[in-house]
């Protein structure tokens, strides 16, 4: 018997359940996505983004096998004059020797402990061995000799000897002109150079923008130095601190 009221009926809920749950699937998808992306950019860049060290380190292998460096070198003129008295007679002779001196330095003695790479500043030091002094080279031809004390010269053994005497003075006296304050600096300075474009270039080349700076041995350890504050390469290749 219908009371002649009104039914009333449930609402539906099943339309409204299924958007929500949607929603909600969604959701969790992207939230895995963007944690697969971030896992797959922390991939990439650990494991394709170029590593500063290890290009340096491929940079020093290079460098090593070409054994030594010579990026400079000087011509020099010596001009000694030996005496030699005998018999109350004396006589004198005097060379003009030039010749040419190479500065060189031993890249067989770099290795990986020369080579920090200070992530802060983004920068690479290198620590080079000492420059060597190589010669001298001496022009046979250009060798000139004037002597005087006729006598000895001609009937004794002294023009010989003065001749050894000179020879040697004069190489010695080229070695000392080329370790001069003043070609030193020249010959560090164009060593310097060559070794940082050595290294510079690799690393611009796969896009790291970093700074090399070059330093002797004897130049280590100056107040502006911030050797503690950085990681050498086998430091960073063996993941230590």
């Amino acid at each position: 018997m219908d009371d002649g009221g009104v039914n009333e009926r449930e609402p539906r809920r099943g339309g409204s359940g299924c958007i929500n749950a949607a929603i909600a699937l969604i959701l969790i998808l992207a939230a895995l996505g963007a944690g697969f992306w971030y896992l797959g950019d922390s991939i990439r860049s650990r494991f394709l983004a170029p590593d500063p060290v290890t290009v340096a380190t491929s940079s020093l292998q290079g460098l090593r096998e070409q054994n030594r460096l010579s990026t400079f070198s000087g011509s020099y003129v010596a001009v000694v004059t030996s005496k030699q008295t005998r018999l109350g007679l004396t006589a004198q002779k005097t060379m003009i020797m030039p010749g040419t001196v190479r500065y060189e330095v031993d890249l067989s003695r770099l290795s990986e402990k020369d080579l920090t790479w200070d992530a802060g500043t983004r920068t690479l030091t290198v620590v080079l061995p000492p420059i060597e002094v190589m010669g001298p080279e001496v022009n046979i031809d250009g060798i000139r000799e004037y002597g005087n004390g006729g006598i000895l010269l001609t009937f004794t053994d002294a023009g010989a000897a003065l001749d050894g005497a000179n020879r040697k003075a004069a190489q010695e006296e080229l070695l000392r002109q080329a370790r001069s304050p003043m070609y030193m600096r020249l010959a560090r300075q164009s060593t310097k150079r060559a070794i940082e474009n050595s290294f510079l270039m690799p690393l611009r080349a796969v896009g790291v923008q970093a700074t090399v700076n070059v330093k002797f041995a004897d130049e280590v350890g100056k107040p502006t130095e911030r050797w503690d504050e950085s990681r050498r390469p086998e430091d960073v290749i063996n993941n230590r601190f």
